[in-house]
Protein backbone atom coordinates (compact mmCIF):
# COMPACT_ATOMS: atom_id res chain seq x y z
CA UNK A 1 0.00 0.00 0.00
CA UNK A 2 1.95 3.40 -1.41
CA UNK A 3 0.10 5.55 1.41
CA UNK A 4 1.81 3.80 4.22
CA UNK A 5 5.10 4.77 2.61
CA UNK A 6 4.21 8.19 2.93
CA UNK A 7 5.25 8.68 6.76
CA UNK A 8 5.90 5.94 9.11
CA UNK A 9 4.71 8.38 12.22
CA UNK A 10 0.96 7.99 12.89
CA UNK A 11 -0.22 11.31 12.90
CA UNK A 12 0.64 11.47 9.46
CA UNK A 13 -0.76 8.07 8.83
CA UNK A 14 -3.73 8.81 10.29
CA UNK A 15 -4.32 11.73 7.57
CA UNK A 16 -3.09 10.75 4.68
CA UNK A 17 -3.31 6.54 4.60
CA UNK A 18 -6.09 5.44 2.35
CA UNK A 19 -6.80 9.00 1.61
CA UNK A 20 -5.60 9.81 -1.69
CA UNK A 21 -6.82 12.55 -3.40
CA UNK A 22 -9.80 12.19 -6.06
CA UNK A 23 -8.58 11.59 -9.55
CA UNK A 24 -11.27 13.09 -11.10
CA UNK A 25 -11.61 16.38 -9.29
CA UNK A 26 -8.59 16.28 -7.01
CA UNK A 27 -11.47 16.63 -3.89
CA UNK A 28 -8.64 15.64 -0.92
CA UNK A 29 -11.52 13.94 0.81
CA UNK A 30 -12.28 10.50 -0.47
CA UNK A 31 -15.96 10.78 -2.47
CA UNK A 32 -18.56 8.75 -0.72
CA UNK A 33 -19.25 6.15 -3.57
CA UNK A 34 -23.17 5.81 -2.76
CA UNK A 35 -23.08 3.14 -5.12
CA UNK A 36 -24.64 -0.80 -5.85
CA UNK A 37 -23.10 -1.64 -8.78
CA UNK A 38 -20.64 -0.93 -11.12
CA UNK A 39 -20.52 -0.92 -15.23
CA UNK A 40 -17.78 -3.12 -16.55
CA UNK A 41 -15.82 -2.81 -19.88
CA UNK A 42 -17.00 -6.40 -21.09
CA UNK A 43 -17.66 -9.14 -19.28
CA UNK A 44 -15.37 -9.49 -16.41
CA UNK A 45 -13.99 -6.14 -16.96
CA UNK A 46 -13.67 -4.63 -13.78
CA UNK A 47 -12.23 -0.58 -13.22
CA UNK A 48 -10.63 -1.03 -10.44
CA UNK A 49 -11.57 -4.49 -9.01
CA UNK A 50 -14.84 -2.98 -8.25
CA UNK A 51 -18.03 -4.89 -9.68
CA UNK A 52 -20.69 -4.85 -6.82
CA UNK A 53 -20.39 -2.76 -3.06
CA UNK A 54 -20.81 -6.10 -1.18
CA UNK A 55 -17.74 -7.39 -2.29
CA UNK A 56 -15.78 -4.04 -2.42
CA UNK A 57 -16.53 -0.33 -2.63
CA UNK A 58 -13.89 2.70 -3.02
CA UNK A 59 -14.80 4.51 0.23
CA UNK A 60 -14.72 1.66 2.28
CA UNK A 61 -11.42 0.25 0.72
CA UNK A 62 -10.04 3.50 1.83
CA UNK A 63 -10.98 3.36 5.15
CA UNK A 64 -9.54 -0.71 5.13
CA UNK A 65 -6.22 0.84 4.33
CA UNK A 66 -5.93 3.50 6.71
CA UNK A 67 -7.16 1.02 9.37
CA UNK A 68 -4.08 -1.37 8.47
CA UNK A 69 -1.71 1.75 8.22
CA UNK A 70 -2.81 2.71 11.74
CA UNK A 71 -2.72 -1.04 13.11
CA UNK A 72 0.61 -1.74 11.26
CA UNK A 73 -1.02 -4.37 9.65
CA UNK A 74 -1.57 -5.61 5.96
CA UNK A 75 -4.72 -6.14 5.77
CA UNK A 76 -7.95 -4.27 7.14
CA UNK A 77 -11.51 -5.12 7.08
CA UNK A 78 -14.63 -2.67 7.64
CA UNK A 79 -17.96 -4.11 9.04
CA UNK A 80 -21.32 -3.21 10.06
CA UNK A 81 -20.53 -3.35 13.74
CA UNK A 82 -18.00 -4.34 15.69
CA UNK A 83 -20.00 -7.81 16.80
CA UNK A 84 -20.27 -8.00 13.09
CA UNK A 85 -16.30 -8.20 13.11
CA UNK A 86 -16.15 -10.48 16.14
CA UNK A 87 -19.05 -12.84 14.33
CA UNK A 88 -16.98 -13.07 10.54
CA UNK A 89 -13.49 -13.58 12.81
CA UNK A 90 -14.90 -16.51 15.20
CA UNK A 91 -16.91 -18.56 11.68
CA UNK A 92 -13.68 -17.95 9.76
CA UNK A 93 -11.01 -19.19 12.66
CA UNK A 94 -13.57 -22.02 14.13
CA UNK A 95 -15.09 -25.05 13.43
CA UNK A 96 -17.23 -27.52 15.87
CA UNK A 97 -15.71 -28.90 18.61
CA UNK A 98 -12.97 -26.19 18.59
CA UNK A 99 -12.11 -24.37 22.02
CA UNK A 100 -11.95 -20.70 22.92
CA UNK A 101 -9.95 -18.76 25.98
CA UNK A 102 -12.12 -15.87 26.45
CA UNK A 103 -11.31 -12.73 29.64
CA UNK A 104 -13.41 -12.98 32.79
CA UNK A 105 -13.35 -9.35 32.60
CA UNK A 106 -15.28 -8.58 28.29
CA UNK A 107 -18.03 -6.48 27.11
CA UNK A 108 -21.15 -7.74 27.59
CA UNK A 109 -21.94 -8.08 23.91
CA UNK A 110 -18.90 -10.32 23.39
CA UNK A 111 -19.49 -12.52 26.12
CA UNK A 112 -23.38 -12.99 24.27
CA UNK A 113 -21.65 -13.85 21.19
CA UNK A 114 -19.88 -16.70 22.77
CA UNK A 115 -22.23 -17.59 25.26
CA UNK A 116 -25.53 -17.53 23.37
CA UNK A 117 -24.69 -17.88 19.52
CA UNK A 118 -21.33 -19.42 19.41
CA UNK A 119 -22.08 -22.58 21.36
CA UNK A 120 -24.95 -23.45 19.29
CA UNK A 121 -22.39 -23.97 16.83
CA UNK A 122 -20.86 -26.90 19.37
CA UNK A 123 -17.89 -24.66 19.94
CA UNK A 124 -16.91 -24.96 23.77
CA UNK A 125 -15.33 -21.31 25.65
CA UNK A 126 -13.82 -20.81 28.90
CA UNK A 127 -13.01 -18.18 31.30
CA UNK A 128 -9.74 -16.90 32.53
CA UNK A 129 -8.19 -13.36 33.60
CA UNK A 130 -5.56 -12.73 31.23
CA UNK A 131 -3.67 -10.47 33.35
CA UNK A 132 -2.60 -13.97 35.26
CA UNK A 133 -0.69 -15.59 32.85
CA UNK A 134 -0.58 -18.77 34.60
CA UNK A 135 -4.86 -18.54 34.60
CA UNK A 136 -4.53 -17.95 30.82
CA UNK A 137 -2.27 -21.73 30.35
CA UNK A 138 -4.37 -23.76 32.71
CA UNK A 139 -7.41 -22.53 30.53
CA UNK A 140 -6.05 -23.73 27.25
CA UNK A 141 -6.93 -27.30 26.01
CA UNK A 142 -5.59 -29.47 22.79
CA UNK A 143 -8.51 -27.67 21.44
CA UNK A 144 -7.86 -24.26 22.13
CA UNK A 145 -7.76 -22.31 18.22
CA UNK A 146 -8.33 -18.86 19.68
CA UNK A 147 -7.05 -16.24 22.85
CA UNK A 148 -9.20 -13.65 23.10
CA UNK A 149 -7.81 -10.69 25.42
CA UNK A 150 -8.98 -6.89 25.93
CA UNK A 151 -6.59 -4.96 27.07
CA UNK A 152 -7.49 -2.22 28.57
CA UNK A 153 -10.37 -4.52 30.02
CA UNK A 154 -14.49 -3.26 29.49
CA UNK A 155 -15.61 -2.18 32.33
CA UNK A 156 -12.77 -2.89 34.94
CA UNK A 157 -9.44 -1.07 33.30
CA UNK A 158 -7.95 -4.46 33.39
CA UNK A 159 -4.54 -4.95 31.29
CA UNK A 160 -3.19 -7.89 29.59
CA UNK A 161 0.50 -8.38 28.90
CA UNK A 162 -0.19 -8.68 25.05
CA UNK A 163 3.44 -9.87 24.33
CA UNK A 164 3.33 -12.53 26.81
CA UNK A 165 -0.38 -13.93 26.08
CA UNK A 166 0.80 -13.91 22.43
CA UNK A 167 3.60 -16.47 23.11
CA UNK A 168 1.77 -18.59 25.41
CA UNK A 169 -1.07 -18.88 22.53
CA UNK A 170 1.54 -19.03 19.72
CA UNK A 171 3.18 -22.41 21.80
CA UNK A 172 -0.41 -23.64 22.17
CA UNK A 173 -1.08 -23.55 18.40
CA UNK A 174 -3.74 -20.99 18.87
CA UNK A 175 -4.30 -16.99 17.32
CA UNK A 176 -4.50 -14.09 20.00
CA UNK A 177 -7.11 -12.08 18.92
CA UNK A 178 -6.68 -8.55 20.49
CA UNK A 179 -10.13 -6.20 21.34
CA UNK A 180 -8.08 -2.92 20.76
CA UNK A 181 -11.08 -0.87 20.65
CA UNK A 182 -10.51 1.21 24.43
CA UNK A 183 -6.61 1.59 23.81
CA UNK A 184 -6.93 2.54 20.04
CA UNK A 185 -3.69 2.16 17.42
CA UNK A 186 -2.71 5.78 18.72
CA UNK A 187 -1.99 4.27 21.79
CA UNK A 188 -1.28 0.50 21.54
CA UNK A 189 -0.63 -1.85 18.59
CA UNK A 190 -1.01 -5.21 19.27
CA UNK A 191 0.05 -6.96 16.21
CA UNK A 192 3.33 -5.22 16.58
CA UNK A 193 3.62 -7.12 20.40
CA UNK A 194 2.67 -10.14 18.67
CA UNK A 195 -1.29 -10.24 18.26
CA UNK A 196 -2.54 -12.30 15.51
CA UNK A 197 -5.94 -10.24 15.06
CA UNK A 198 -7.26 -6.80 16.04
CA UNK A 199 -10.70 -6.21 16.82
CA UNK A 200 -12.34 -2.52 16.98
CA UNK A 201 -15.57 -1.33 17.54
CA UNK A 202 -15.37 1.43 15.24
CA UNK A 203 -18.48 2.96 16.76
CA UNK A 204 -15.74 4.13 20.05
CA UNK A 205 -13.24 6.21 19.45
CA UNK A 206 -11.90 5.45 16.07
CA UNK A 207 -15.46 6.95 14.65
CA UNK A 208 -15.06 9.52 17.99
CA UNK A 209 -18.69 11.49 17.36
CA UNK A 210 -21.19 9.22 18.25
CA UNK A 211 -22.94 9.08 14.91
CA UNK A 212 -21.75 6.22 13.03
CA UNK A 213 -21.64 2.48 13.97
CA UNK A 214 -18.85 0.21 12.81
CA UNK A 215 -16.52 -2.34 13.27
CA UNK A 216 -12.99 -3.70 11.94
CA UNK A 217 -10.41 -6.46 11.92
CA UNK A 218 -6.70 -6.30 11.00
CA UNK A 219 -4.50 -8.98 10.61
CA UNK A 220 -0.33 -8.98 9.88
CA UNK A 221 -0.51 -12.50 7.91
CA UNK A 222 -1.87 -11.97 4.26
CA UNK A 223 -3.51 -15.48 4.10
CA UNK A 224 -5.54 -15.01 7.44
CA UNK A 225 -6.60 -11.42 5.25
CA UNK A 226 -7.69 -13.62 2.68
CA UNK A 227 -9.78 -15.82 4.58
CA UNK A 228 -12.01 -13.28 6.64
CA UNK A 229 -12.50 -11.49 3.31
CA UNK A 230 -14.00 -14.14 1.76
CA UNK A 231 -16.12 -14.95 4.72
CA UNK A 232 -16.79 -11.14 4.60
CA UNK A 233 -18.36 -11.33 1.40
CA UNK A 234 -20.04 -14.54 1.48
CA UNK A 235 -21.71 -13.30 4.72
CA UNK A 236 -22.57 -10.12 3.73
CA UNK A 237 -21.88 -7.57 7.06
CA UNK A 238 -20.16 -4.99 5.63
CA UNK A 239 -19.62 -1.16 6.08
CA UNK A 240 -21.31 0.91 3.96
CA UNK A 241 -20.16 3.98 2.05
CA UNK A 242 -21.29 6.29 4.13
CA UNK A 243 -20.46 4.79 7.39
CA UNK A 244 -16.80 4.65 6.35
CA UNK A 245 -16.20 8.17 5.24
CA UNK A 246 -17.70 8.49 8.82
CA UNK A 247 -15.27 6.95 10.19
CA UNK A 248 -12.17 8.06 7.93
CA UNK A 249 -13.20 11.57 8.94
CA UNK A 250 -13.21 10.20 12.45
CA UNK A 251 -9.58 8.87 12.17
CA UNK A 252 -7.59 11.98 11.18
CA UNK A 253 -8.42 13.41 14.34
CA UNK A 254 -7.54 10.19 16.66
CA UNK A 255 -4.57 11.04 18.24
CA UNK A 256 -5.46 15.02 19.03
CA UNK A 257 -8.15 13.49 20.62
CA UNK A 258 -6.63 10.86 22.36
CA UNK A 259 -4.06 12.86 23.80
CA UNK A 260 -6.95 15.21 25.53
CA UNK A 261 -9.08 11.90 26.40
CA UNK A 262 -6.15 10.19 28.04
CA UNK A 263 -5.59 13.64 29.95
CA UNK A 264 -8.90 14.65 31.12
CA UNK A 265 -9.29 10.81 32.36
CA UNK A 266 -5.54 10.71 34.49
CA UNK A 267 -7.01 13.92 36.52
CA UNK A 268 -10.55 12.69 37.17
CA UNK A 269 -9.17 9.50 38.33
CA UNK A 270 -6.84 11.50 40.69
CA UNK A 271 -9.92 13.25 42.36
CA UNK A 272 -11.56 10.28 42.58
CA UNK A 273 -9.02 8.76 44.60
CA UNK A 274 -9.46 11.51 47.10
CA UNK A 275 -13.18 11.55 47.12
CA UNK A 276 -14.89 9.96 50.33
CA UNK A 277 -17.30 8.09 48.82
CA UNK A 278 -15.34 6.44 46.12
CA UNK A 279 -14.48 2.93 47.34
CA UNK A 280 -12.09 2.24 44.73
CA UNK A 281 -11.34 3.46 41.31
CA UNK A 282 -9.82 1.40 38.11
CA UNK A 283 -7.52 3.09 35.77
CA UNK A 284 -4.63 1.92 34.33
CA UNK A 285 -2.59 5.10 34.75
CA UNK A 286 -2.92 5.40 38.36
CA UNK A 287 0.65 3.88 40.06
CA UNK A 288 -1.46 1.38 42.31
CA UNK A 289 -3.32 -0.30 39.64
CA UNK A 290 -1.91 -3.87 39.38
CA UNK A 291 -1.42 -3.44 35.31
CA UNK A 292 0.57 -0.45 35.32
CA UNK A 293 4.02 -0.98 34.65
CA UNK A 294 2.94 -3.70 31.71
CA UNK A 295 0.19 -0.76 30.24
CA UNK A 296 3.16 2.14 30.90
CA UNK A 297 5.13 -0.51 28.87
CA UNK A 298 2.69 -1.63 26.03
CA UNK A 299 0.33 2.16 26.33
CA UNK A 300 1.26 5.54 24.87
CA UNK A 301 -0.65 6.79 27.08
CA UNK A 302 -3.74 5.70 29.90
CA UNK A 303 -6.98 6.08 27.90
CA UNK A 304 -10.10 7.57 28.77
CA UNK A 305 -11.91 5.22 30.30
CA UNK A 306 -11.98 5.40 34.00
CA UNK A 307 -14.23 2.99 36.12
CA UNK A 308 -15.27 3.91 39.92
CA UNK A 309 -17.21 1.73 42.99
CA UNK A 310 -19.19 3.90 45.58
CA UNK A 311 -19.97 3.71 48.98
CA UNK A 312 -24.23 2.69 49.09
CA UNK A 313 -24.10 0.27 47.08
CA UNK A 314 -25.92 -0.25 43.60
CA UNK A 315 -28.41 1.63 44.28
CA UNK A 316 -26.07 4.56 44.94
CA UNK A 317 -23.99 4.06 42.29
CA UNK A 318 -26.82 4.50 39.85
CA UNK A 319 -28.24 7.67 41.88
CA UNK A 320 -25.17 9.07 40.82
CA UNK A 321 -25.04 8.72 37.24
CA UNK A 322 -28.98 9.80 36.65
CA UNK A 323 -27.24 13.00 38.90
CA UNK A 324 -25.11 13.91 36.66
CA UNK A 325 -25.86 16.51 34.08
CA UNK A 326 -22.50 17.23 32.00
CA UNK A 327 -21.74 13.59 31.64
CA UNK A 328 -24.55 12.20 29.27
CA UNK A 329 -26.12 8.50 30.96
CA UNK A 330 -25.82 6.59 28.08
CA UNK A 331 -24.24 3.35 27.01
CA UNK A 332 -21.35 2.99 24.05
CA UNK A 333 -18.13 5.16 24.68
CA UNK A 334 -15.25 7.29 22.86
CA UNK A 335 -17.12 10.44 21.21
CA UNK A 336 -16.20 13.36 22.60
CA UNK A 337 -18.77 13.97 24.86
CA UNK A 338 -18.38 12.52 28.23
CA UNK A 339 -20.80 9.20 28.92
CA UNK A 340 -21.74 7.82 32.00
CA UNK A 341 -23.51 4.19 32.60
CA UNK A 342 -24.23 1.55 35.31
CA UNK A 343 -22.37 -1.60 33.49
CA UNK A 344 -24.51 -3.73 36.20
CA UNK A 345 -27.59 -2.54 34.32
CA UNK A 346 -26.67 -1.35 30.84
CA UNK A 347 -23.69 -2.38 28.80
CA UNK A 348 -22.96 -5.58 31.02
CA UNK A 349 -26.64 -6.60 31.90
CA UNK A 350 -26.10 -10.15 29.71
CA UNK A 351 -23.13 -11.08 31.87
CA UNK A 352 -25.15 -11.66 35.00
CA UNK A 353 -24.80 -14.73 36.99
CA UNK A 354 -22.08 -15.58 35.33
CA UNK A 355 -18.02 -15.24 35.85
CA UNK A 356 -18.17 -12.28 33.72
CA UNK A 357 -20.56 -10.30 36.37
CA UNK A 358 -19.76 -6.92 37.15
CA UNK A 359 -19.90 -5.33 40.62
CA UNK A 360 -23.30 -4.08 41.25
CA UNK A 361 -21.72 -0.89 42.36
CA UNK A 362 -19.72 0.10 39.60
CA UNK A 363 -19.77 3.20 37.40
CA UNK A 364 -17.97 3.65 34.22
CA UNK A 365 -17.37 6.82 32.69
CA UNK A 366 -16.17 7.80 29.03
CA UNK A 367 -14.30 10.69 29.08
CA UNK A 368 -14.98 13.53 26.80
CA UNK A 369 -12.32 15.82 25.51
CA UNK A 370 -15.08 19.07 27.69
CA UNK A 371 -12.82 21.65 29.53
CA UNK A 372 -12.22 19.28 32.22
CA UNK A 373 -13.04 21.79 35.10
CA UNK A 374 -16.86 21.12 34.21
CA UNK A 375 -16.02 17.58 33.94
CA UNK A 376 -14.52 16.98 37.46
CA UNK A 377 -17.01 19.57 39.04
CA UNK A 378 -20.24 17.86 37.27
CA UNK A 379 -18.60 14.30 39.20
CA UNK A 380 -18.12 16.23 42.87
CA UNK A 381 -21.80 16.90 43.00
CA UNK A 382 -23.13 14.15 41.36
CA UNK A 383 -21.55 12.70 44.06
CA UNK A 384 -22.74 14.55 46.88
Amino acid sequence: MSDRHISQHFETLAIHAGNTADPLTGAVVPPIYQVSTYKQDGVGGLRGGYEYSRSANPTRTALEENLAALEGGRRGLAFASGLAAEDCLLRTLLSPGDHVVIPNDAYGGTFRLFAKVVSRWGVEWSVADTSDLDSVRAALTPKTKAVWVESPSNPLLGITDIAAVAQIAREAGAKLVVDNTFATPYLQQPLALGADVVVHSLTKYMGGHSDVVGGALIVSDQELGEELAYHQNAMGAVAGPFDSWLVLRGTKTLSVRMDRHSENAGKIAEMLTRHPRVTRVLYPGLPEHPGHEIAAKQMKAFGGMVSFQVEGGEEAAVEVCNRAKVFTLGESLGGVESLIEHPGRMTHASVAGSALEVPADLVRLSVGIENIDDLLQDLQQALG
